[in-house]
């Protein structure tokens, strides 16, 4: 080696600080959440804690979650996959496509309190536009709030997709003489499933973690799993009980990597074509 020059580093350790921050705010914590589940309050193992999920209580929170969710991801993913059609028609270095994905990037993570109060007081019982009697019944008036930020949210994913179809595989179905129908039917449509349905289970992801909108919209009863561990966590009426928490954290947990498996081996299967 020369001197005065530097050794070649490995281009793995650029990667530290990642893998760092991933360890210590992400696996760190699961891992605790985890072994926490398998114990009772005085800490001791109690690998019979998580028989407390097949309660008709817990599955109620779960089953008001997955209404929650399927509702908001196919909504937000039906329209939201039309608004990046339309944003995919247009020039692809105009002002129209800059401005629609800038807005999408804004209103996919807009939520919380500051949502729920204005969707209060836009059609809420005293509301500005009207009042909608179905406001406050699950899982209708909340889904679509939810449905606000995943429209944006399935535009920002969906959009590379859409961006994915060339122009000459629709030049070659019109020059075999097929209809729009036909090319959306064969080629398009079968083109965009995986994508499709990988953003679909995203968007479920994206809703099942949500807490601060729904919060926010009612606080007093608990419809889905992230509302019950709050209530778990922070009850002031002898309802607090951490393990429970953990053990309905444990429970979110398998759904979010079976809903994130799915969404990975779907987007594989999608970038086969968009190479």
């Amino acid at each position: 080696m020369r001197a005065g020059r530097l050794p070649r580093l490995p281009a793995w350790l650029g990667t530290l600080p990642f893998l760092g921050y991933v360890g210590v705010f992400l696996l760190w914590p699961t891992g605790i959440l985890v072994v926490d589940a398998f114990k009772n309050p005085s800490g001791s193992w109690n690998f019979g804690s998580l028989s407390t999920l097949y309660s008709p209580a817990v599955r109620g929170y779960f089953i008001g979650s997955f209404k929650l969710c399927v509702l908001s991801a196919v909504a937000g993913a039906v329209f939201g996959a039309l608004v990046a059609y339309a944003v995919a028609s247009g020039k692809p270095d105009g002002a129209v496509r800059r401005l629609s994905v800038a807005v999408s990037g804004v209103l996919a993570q807009f939520g919380g309190v500051t949502l729920a109060f204005a969707f209060q007081a836009l059609i809420g019982p005293a509301g500005l536009l009207f009042h909608a009697g179905w406001y406050y019944s699950f899982p209708w008036g909340i889904g679509l709030i939810y449905t606000y930020f995943q429209i944006p949210l399935m535009v920002l994913v969906f959009l590379p997709a859409i961006d994915g179809l060339k122009v000459q595989w629709r030049e070659a179905s019109e020059s075999l003489g097929s209809s729009t129908w036909q090319f959306w039917r064969y080629v398009g449509g079968p083109l965009l499933a995986p994508a499709f349905f990988g953003s679909l289970l995203l968007l479920f992801a994206n809703a099942l973690s949500a807490f601060a909108t729904i919060q926010a919209w009612e606080n007093q009863i608990a419809y889905t799993v992230p509302q019950q561990i709050g209530t778990a966590l922070s009850s002031e009426v002898g309802l607090a009980n951490v393990n429970a928490a953990d053990v309905l954290a444990f429970g979110m947990i398998v759904m979010v990597a079976i809903v994130m498996t799915g969404y990975a081996l779907l987007q594989r299967r999608a970038a086969r074509w968009l190479r």
